[in-house]
């Protein structure tokens, strides 16, 4: 079994292939605006990938939101048993109102 030829270049293997065709200046210059260009596109790509950081104060802020909601949950809670009170009280008294009617 054979066994893969490694087809990678490097930045000297290119500079000597493309000083025999165009020259040494121009193969210098070649060779360097490709290793610029490069490490644009890859400090581009990084920029824009989360940090830890970045991480950790999205999940602190998530939580934050979380207790935020629960406590709003809560007062809601609250609200609902207040109001139910109210109205099942004044139902009794309705009730109460209208047996006291029939009862005379």
């Amino acid at each position: 079994m054979k066994k893969k030829q490694d087809m990678s270049v490097t930045t000297l293997d290119l500079y000597n292939i493309l000083r025999s065709k165009i020259g040494e200046v121009e193969a210098k210059t070649l060779v360097e605006y490709v290793e610029q260009k490069i490490t644009l596109q890859v400090e581009g790509e990084v920029s824009g990938l989360a940090t830890k950081a970045d991480i950790m104060a999205t999940k602190a802020d998530l939580m934050n939101e979380v207790a935020k909601l629960e406590v709003k949950i809560e007062k809601t809670k609250s609200e609902i048993i207040k109001w139910m009170f109210i109205f099942w009280a004044g139902q009794t008294g309705i009730m109460v109102g209208i047996l006291a009617l029939f009862l005379k």
